[in-house]
């Protein structure tokens, strides 16, 4: 994997270079779906069975964060997922066919009937070895960090996209992007859900605690 500095790589987009590198991915993915009949069409036709869907979301937010994420093979497009309840949920896919993350961190915050919030909290990645994973695909309302991209294409139809993972498409006739490579340093992501060919986490510590004991 190419690990070469943001300051130094050819061809690439900086959004550090911006007056501001904060990227909000759920503007984005409401603005990819932006209709509510368009809405209610997609979710018609996953309950018809003509548009896959991975799995029933719980519609609850995690987080993420990494000191550093390298990728290739990068796409974003906007999506809709549905809960049990067959609710709507907009998101922004970030799809990676290779990633490896430095200091990773997953939390999820959950409200316990009688005792309250209860934290699980999970990390990995903390020492030489980084976690990595294969055809990672993030269903995310929220990207923060300074980002570069490596040959991006950005405004191409969501459904063409073929840089990233080979599930990672979006529909016929929305916005898209995709790029070589993708590298994000000090990484906070708000996500609903998240899928992997293969997650190799090591240094792998996981935990539950009573209150809030969040990622970031």
């Amino acid at each position: 994997m190419d690990t070469t500095p943001p300051d130094t790589a050819e061809g690439s987009v900086d959004a550090a270079e911006t007056p501001e590198s904060h990227t909000s991915w759920k503007r984005f993915a409401l603005f990819s779906v932006p209709a509510t009949a368009a809405v209610g069409g997609i979710l018609v036709a996953m309950a018809s069975g003509a548009l896959a869907a991975s799995f029933t979301v719980s519609g609850q937010e995690f987080k993420i964060s990494a000191d550093e994420l390298q990728g290739e093979g990068f796409v974003q497009y906007g999506w809709v997922n549905e809960t049990i309840r067959g609710e709507a949920v907009p998101t922004a896919v970030a799809g990676i066919r290779e990633a490896e993350l430095n200091n990773l961190c997953q939390s999820v915050l959950t409200e316990m009937p009688i005792i309250g919030q209860v934290s699980l909290q999970l990390t990995a990645g903390t020492g030489d070895t980084p976690v990595q994973a294969s055809n990672l695909i993030i269903d995310m309302e929220q990207m923060d960090g300074n980002a570069e991209f490596n040959n991006m294409e950005i405004g191409r139809d969501a459904s063409t996209l073929d840089k990233g993972p080979e599930a990672a498409k979006g529909f016929n006739d929305l916005f898209g992007m995709q790029s070589d490579t993708i590298y994000v340093e000090d990484l906070e992501q708000t996500a609903i859900s998240a899928t992997a060919g293969t997650f190799r986490l090591a240094d792998l510590s996981l935990g539950i605690s009573s209150g809030s004991n969040e990622c970031f």
